[in-house]
């Protein structure tokens, strides 16, 4: 008896001690949510936590194509393929998101609402240097790897600032001036003809009032031509003021044209969608914007008259690409990385490069594309109104560092606006 009393206790002792250890483990191990970093996790472990979430997708809501295509192609889609749901969030302005994620960090908000963000320029300069991105991820999707070109430098660097992997390249862009050929036989090739244009035509001209983005490239447009080209703005060795006094004849160009602006220039649309209202109804002969398929768009769903026509002034226009990026406190960020990758494969950029659904220049490299996929790209009528893709390869500016996007955009509000 006392030998089985004895095995009895030194079993005991070993349960217990063993409970103890596995009790005192479950209590530090962390959660299986804890562990897992998307940032670092195999791309099967994404799929796998992004099936059946919501992504809230926070983007520029102001083209009702763009709209459509996110809305009617993609989130169908991407529900089918990977079981997530994409809810499409509408913004006037990207500095909106900007706003609420550095009052998010200030309060230290673990949890967002923002997942993906459509961002470039100032606002990804915000988003970088504020630390309100989730990290290097644009790397770790398969179709980056596969057929984006990351070495681009128009893919590498936003308005001269290095993506590193921080946001993931979404669409190219290139600024067009669009007009209507019925009443406009020979548009402007430049910008002193262009106010001359608008001199002989008063009231039938008008631009949005920056910060809008299409507002702000047009002042660019024109700080480049009456400045002395391109190259003193994209010079990061000037200071401030010597800058600015580069700047300066851009000033007196603008108020001298006000006068022959749509309303005397005594007020501005607020924003691109207002100018295509503006455009559509005859108020004004031209339009503006940096989507050289969006007028195409607009005279397909019969928004715009048939008439109408897009041009590149002979020295150029600004060209640049646009981004996706997660916050550091999306909800959904495997999600969103699923998300993003979707956007990025060959159906969806080739869908987004139709003007039935959007018109856009890809992201992709058509080089890294297959055969059949480029026949498709090569298949797809892109509508009058659509410039030829070699006119605008050879006509394209490259963008000023962002942080004097936002100089330029401030000292208007001063030297236009309030004069």
């Amino acid at each position: 008896m006392r030998a089985y009393t004895k095995k009895s206790s030194w079993h005991t002792a070993i349960a217990i001690l063993g409970l103890t250890i596995l009790t005192t483990a479950c209590a530090t191990a962390p959660t299986p949510q804890e562990k897992f970093d998307p940032l670092r996790a195999p791309w099967t472990a994404i799929q796998q936590a992004s099936s059946g979430k919501t992504v809230n997708l926070y983007m520029w809501g102001g083209s009702a194509p763009i709209n459509t295509y996110i809305d009617q192609w993609a989130a169908p889609r991407l529900k089918a393929q990977e079981n997530i749901m994409l809810r499409r969030v509408p913004v006037t302005d990207t500095v909106e998101i900007m706003n609420k994620l550095l009052a998010e960090k200030a309060e230290n908000r673990a949890t967002g609402t923002v997942d993906i963000m459509w961002i470039n320029g100032a606002n990804f300069r915000t988003a970088k240097t504020k630390e309100l991105l989730l990290g290097r991820f644009a790397d770790q999707l398969p179709h980056v790897q596969q057929y984006v070109d990351t070495t681009a430098p128009d893919v590498a660097y936003d308005f001269g600032l290095a993506t590193d992997g921080y946001e993931a390249p979404w669409g190219k862009a290139q600024f067009v001036f669009i007009y209507d050929s019925s009443k406009i036989a020979s548009p402007p090739k430049s910008i002193a003809e262009l106010r001359a244009w608008a001199q002989k035509n008063p009231g039938k001209f008008a631009y949005p009032a920056p910060p809008d983005f299409n507002g702000s490239a047009f002042v660019r447009h024109v700080l480049y031509e009456v400045a002395g080209g391109h190259a003193p703005f994209l010079d990061e060795t000037l200071t401030e003021m010597q800058w600015l006094d580069k700047a300066a004849p851009v000033w007196q160009w603008l108020n001298a044209l006000e006068p022959y602006l749509w309303r005397e220039g005594k007020t501005y649309p607020e924003n691109i969608a207002k100018l295509d209202q503006l455009f559509a109804s005859g108020e004004v002969w031209m339009s503006m914007g940096y989507d050289p398929a969006r007028a195409a768009n607009l005279v397909k769903s019969n928004t715009f008259p048939a008439t109408t026509r897009t041009f590149v002034l002979d020295k150029g226009t600004l060209a640049n690409t646009h981004y996706l990026a997660i916050p550091f406190n999306a909800p959904q960020p495997a999600a969103a990385m699923a998300t993003i990758n979707f956007l990025l494969s060959p159906d969806a950029q080739i869908a987004k490069f139709d003007p039935l659904h959007w018109g856009e220049d890809m992201a992709l490299d058509p080089l890294k594309l297959s055969e059949d996929q480029r026949k498709q790209l090569q298949k797809i009528d892109r509508g009058a109104a659509t410039l030829p893709a070699d006119v605008l390869a050879t006509h394209r500016l490259p963008e000023m560092p962002a942080a004097r996007v936002t100089v330029l955009e401030q000292r208007w509000q001063d030297e236009v606006a309030r004069k």
